[in-house]
Order: structure tokens, then sequence, then C-alpha cells
């Protein structure tokens, strides 16, 4: 049944989303150019669905499309990853008011299930399983606020920051802390002060100026802008 499910996928969401894994296993690397007639030919697709997904990509800003150069793979700035938490600390916390009342106690149970993984995860080293946790965590609340283009447009900016490509490595400090943020951050909701922990989400975990020290540890190398 999953198999057929796939092949209803139009050609356009295949090819977007082979490219996506392109750049997620870094076989796509930032500031590499695009060959469009190798990539058509290799998928055995024409130059539309390719072309569209190409489209989407620029949208999302994966890659940028240059008249006279082609597609190229953008490279991932500090100044991108300062307006990314600007703009995922904003929808985070918009998200957190609209989910407030729906959440309840088994969200709250949910939360600190997620927090009790993230910790394990951490204990063995697990940064994938750190990762998934980290997603299910925050995929509570903006699942229950009902909004479902701001969801998608919340899930792709941390496709933008975390998938490309998917680092294996990571910051264990930061992500020590960023446990510590998801604790107080469901204490707040537990306390029923959702505009404490709406603020909380956007002034504190997804502030770049508080998180800098360890961004520019994570993404070390990545240009200013």
């Amino acid at each position: 049944m999953a198999q057929a499910l796939l092949n209803l996928k139009s050609l356009k969401e295949q090819v977007y989303d082979y490219l996506r894994n392109q750049l997620r296993f870094g076989t796509l690397k930032p500031g590499s150019l695009i060959n469009t007639e190798e990539t058509a030919a290799r998928l055995g697709v024409s130059r539309t669905p390719l072309r569209d997904a190409l489209t989407q990509l620029a949208m999302e800003d994966f890659v940028s499309i240059i008249p006279r150069r082609g597609v190229v793979v953008r490279p991932l700035t500090l100044r991108d990853i300062e307006e990314y938490y600007q703009i995922i600390g904003a929808l985070e916390g918009m998200a957190v008011l609209l989910s407030s009342q729906r959440i309840g106690p088994s969200g709250i149970a949910e939360m600190r299930r997620h927090i009790t993984e993230m910790k394990k995860a951490l204990e063995n080293d697990d940064f994938d399983r750190y990762y998934r946790m980290n997603l299910d965590f925050h995929d509570t609340y903006l699942q229950a606020c009902g909004n479902l283009k701001l969801s998608r447009i919340v899930n792709t900016l941390k496709s933008r920051l975390y998938d490309f490509p998917r680092k294996k490595e990571f910051v264990k400090e930061w992500e020590l802390r960023s446990i510590r943020e998801h604790e107080r951050f469901v204490e707040l909701l537990a306390q029923g002060k959702a505009g404490e922990a709406a603020e909380y989400v956007r002034d504190v975990h997804w502030s770049f100026s508080v998180q800098e020290p360890f961004i520019r540890q994570y993404y070390g190398g990545a240009p200013e802008a």
C-alpha cells in the first residue's frame, strides 16, 4: 500500500523529493551548479517537472536560479540563519498561543516524554534520535495549533537549517541547554502561562542573539552574508 501511495505523487513531487535528498546527504553541495540536462536524463523526466521542482526549491531558498548561468545551490549564511530564527520564533510563539487551549494534560505529558527520550539519546550520543525527538516535541504544539500553513512554513525553514546537509556531529552543550529550555517551556505551559511560554519560545529558544555562540560553533565556516 505504501508503494502505491508513493506512485500517486506527481513527477514534480518525485523530482523535488529526489533533489531534497541530494541536498540532505550532501551530494549537491552549497555553491555547486546543478546540471539540469544531466539530472533530467538521470531521472528520465522532461524539463518541465524538473523546472517546477527547482522553482519550488528556489522559493524555499535552497537554490538560486540565475539567468544565463543556471541553478546554483545556495550556501547557508549566518544572515540567513538569523532571519530564519526570527521567523520561526515568531511563528512558533503564535502556534503556542493558538494551541494552548487544545494541548491539555495529555500534550504536556507527551512533551515531557519527548524530553526524556532526548536525554536518553544524548547519553548515547545518538544525535539522529535526538533530532527526531526534538522535532516531535515542537510538533506537539505545531500540530495542535490548527494552522497547517504555519506548520508547513516552520518545517520548511527547519529543513533549510538542518538538512543542508544533515550534520552527523552536534554540539552537546547546546543540546543540553536546549533540553533545559524545553523543560522551562513545558513548566510555563503546565502552569497555564501560555503568553509567557510563547515569549520564551520566541525570545530565548529561537533568539539568534541568545543562541549565537552555539550557532557559530555548529555552523562553523558559514559566511556572514
